[in-house]
């Protein structure tokens, strides 16, 4: 008899695969920053994926020192704007937020996403954080940063996303002190990133709606002889007798796509603020042209063209040495076939 060997068909992570509550990711945890205080993260737009020659620096590589070419993904990063600094307490339930203090000139677009601070005490709140600081009391800082999708052309929506970013590294002083001068004003995100870093990529993929076991769980089409009724795609059978109910590992129908995803330790190959220089002749299919700075990732990211991405600094970059790569060559020609 042969060694049979039948692997389960699909992975099992990330189950229940249900459509994600909203198109802006979340992060729920992010990398120590040694250092002065820095805001954590940026946003951008996914505008589409291109290919460079570069020199292979990574090594004991197979290719070390030649030219080779490399796939790469271009992020279109306008400028995004500090609406609130939130404080966040820990107690013996967890983290939860403490208090926040919202800027006093808010883009009047923002009241799309949601309802607008009328009365508010930005001073007495500020002054509250800082207490929290001197008492210990606060133990993490973050910023409520928001994007201006009305910059950027190719997106058709007005409405900005608003999200958190941390402000971590120095004392717990120095973060307040970075969040209030932020407060209200416009953030570079070419100032937070450089080229050779390693960062994780967010975003919501691609949605494919309600999808069959044959697609969404890789099962096998039925041969002829057993498939009662011409129900091919359909799956043997539901399980055992007991226990009387379906299990959830089951591959089965159901939502397939529209989930947030992470691509850890992606290299940021290039950052610049002339789109010229990576858009290819006739603009990026279904985008168009990049008006804002841009950053060039090597490889692919998760979601559509126009989709919301955040990058955050790698939280898990271990032995990855961070080094300038040499690009020698940007694609322009034409994708339009």
């Amino acid at each position: 008899m042969p060694n049979v060997h039948r692997p389960r068909r699909g992975s099992l992570a990330y189950s229940p695969r249900k459509r994600a509550k909203s198109q802006v990711p979340k992060y729920q945890a992010w990398p120590r920053h040694d250092g002065e205080p820095m805001l954590q993260g940026i946003a951008g737009y996914k505008v589409g994926m291109t290919h460079v020659i570069m020199v292979d620096d990574h090594k004991s590589s197979p290719t070390e020192g030649r030219e080779i070419m490399v796939p790469v993904t271009i992020v279109e990063v306008p400028k995004v704007k500090v609406a609130a600094v939130r404080a966040y307490a820990t107690d013996s339930y967890g983290r939860h937020p403490l208090t926040e203090a919202w800027a006093e000139e808010l883009d009047p677009a923002l009241a799309k996403r949601i309802t607008m601070p009328k009365e508010h005490d930005r001073e007495a709140v500020l002054k509250a954080i800082q207490d929290g600081v001197a008492t210990g009391k606060v133990t993490e800082i973050f910023a409520l940063v928001y994007t201006q999708p009305a910059a950027v052309t190719s997106i058709p929506k007005k409405a900005p996303e608003l999200m958190e970013a941390r402000i971590d590294g120095g004392s717990m002083a120095e973060r307040l002190a970075l969040a209030t001068s932020l407060l209200g004003k416009e953030v570079d995100p070419l100032t937070l990133v450089s080229e050779g870093q390693y960062v994780d990529v967010t975003a919501v993929t691609k949605g494919k709606g309600t999808e069959g076991p044959v697609k969404r769980w890789g099962i096998m089409v039925r041969k002829r002889k057993h498939s009662r009724g011409g129900k091919k795609r359909h799956i043997g059978n539901l399980g055992p007798w007991n226990p009387h109910h379906v299990r959830w590992q089951v591959p089965q129908m159901g939502q397939m796509g529209y989930q947030q995803r992470t691509e850890f330790n992606k290299r940021i190959l290039k950052v610049g603020t002339d789109g010229s220089e990576v858009v290819p002749e006739g603009g990026f299919l279904h985008y168009g042209f990049v008006k804002n700075p841009y950053v060039m990732i090597k490889g692919s990211i998760p979601g559509p063209v126009k989709r919301l991405v955040r990058i955050r600094p790698a939280i898990r970059q271990g032995e990855h040495a961070v080094r300038a790569p040499s690009v020698n060559y940007v694609s322009l020609e034409s994708k339009q076939g």
